[in-house]
């Protein structure tokens, strides 16, 4: 009777999981309109919370109130931000997000080598552990590097010294091989630390010279970072709904990263490795000196806008700010 219990639910668990996966499908698919984007975030949302509610379950935890605190805070926190972020400001947010996202990705990498211990764990876990620690500490720190530039905390110009494409590729590979040797000798503690910290270095190295015009591309890159590093903290937990989820917005965010650089007549190398895109990523705008100026903004109303129209040889429509000024997912 036990092993039918157990059985039972087991399935349960994995048709839940199932369930939630479809909402995220359906929320990411409606996203793609301005018309459907504010049910589909309600989608997403309810699969997430069906996702975590299965988990919590699954996984037969002992102490919630660590959980539940984090929860509570989060919640908080979240909330404040998005009624009070304006809509103009949304890629700062979804940078913050990102980075936050490969934060918690290797955080659990982190957790589950202290937990286990490199004894305890094989091969393929030592695996998704390294790349879980490397593709989220590159999100965390590129992301925070994303919001500066867009913020204007740093310069939204392309910051470049001799060799950078170089020294950044190299550290790439180092990375790489030294992922590679952690899962081969995990005993080699110290491995362990270089990873994350060439990683940091690296995302920080990835997005210093792009300039800030180019950054809406390097979110979205950074976003498919995250989900990345979000599956291989599932391989990781072993959790069926995180792989999926994460491959997800993974697979979801490298395809919006080629459609944005398509759209520019670039390729993603030339975004990365160009110095292009350099000026100011904040409001406003400036003058013939490369100064910032404050922009004068000309009221219209539709009849006048029908007029210049109409006596118009050419009108080209640039959506994007006016979609959010507008608040056109309403």
């Amino acid at each position: 009777m036990g092993a039918e219990t157990s059985s039972f639910l087991d399935s349960a668990i994995m048709l839940l999981y199932l369930v939630a996966t479809s909402f995220f499908i359906i929320g990411i698919k409606r996203l793609g309109s301005a018309a459907t984007a504010r049910s589909g975030n309600q989608l997403a949302a309810i699969g997430m919370l069906l996702g975590v509610a299965v988990t919590l379950f699954d996984q037969q935890i002992l102490r919630y109130e660590w959980i539940v605190a984090g929860m509570v805070l989060g919640g908080l926190v979240g909330a404040v931000l998005a009624r009070s972020v304006a809509m103009t400001s949304m890629p700062e947010l979804v940078a913050l997000f990102n980075g936050l996202g490969g934060a918690a990705s290797a955080l659990v990498a982190w957790g589950e080598w202290e937990r286990v211990g490199a004894a305890g764990l094989g091969p393929d876990a030592l695996v998704t552990i390294g790349l879980s620690l490397l593709i989220g500490s590159i999100t965390l720190t590129g992301s925070l590097m994303a919001f500066g530039k867009l913020n204007g905390f740093i310069t939204g110009k392309p910051i470049t010294f001799p060799a950078q494409n170089i020294l950044t590729i190299v550290l790439m590979a180092s990375m790489l091989v030294a992922s590679g040797l952690f899962a081969w000798d995990p005993s080699v503690e110290m491995l362990f630390w270089i990873i994350l910290g060439g990683s940091l270095l690296l995302g920080v190295l990835t997005v210093l010279p792009i300039g800030g015009a180019d950054m809406p591309v390097v979110i979205s890159l950074l976003n498919s970072y995250s989900g990345l590093a979000a599956s291989m903290a599932g391989f990781v937990l072993n959790n069926p709904l995180l792989i999926v989820s994460g491959a997800l917005v993974g697979a979801a965010g490298l395809i919006l990263t080629n459609i944005m650089c398509v759209a520019m007549n670039r390729s993603l190398l030339n975004v990365l490795f160009g110095s292009f895109g350099g000026g100011d990523s904040t409001a406003g705008g400036a003058d013939s000196a490369g100064t910032a100026t404050d922009m004068i903004i000309k009221e219209t109303n539709a009849d006048d806008i029908a007029i210049q129209c109409g006596y118009a040889n050419k009108v080209v429509i640039v959506p994007g700010y006016g979609l959010a000024v507008a608040q056109a997912q309403h």
